[in-house]
């Protein structure tokens, strides 16, 4: 069985934190691009970023 084709966009959410860049990164090294500028924002508690990422 082969593996599904990659999701040509992806946005990924959470907290600002190591364990997001981490994600981030897997999926750049997988072959995924940035997709525009993140987003921030704070939820009262803590910053939770966005960012979007494309299959090219």
């Amino acid at each position: 069985m082969t593996d599904p084709a990659p999701l040509r966009y992806r946005l990924i959410t959470g907290p600002d934190d190591a364990t997001f860049c981490q994600r981030i990164s897997a999926l750049l090294d997988e072959g995924y691009r940035l997709h525009g500028s993140p987003a921030v924002t704070f939820n009262g508690t803590s910053v939770i970023a966005a960012q979007a990422l494309v299959w090219e």
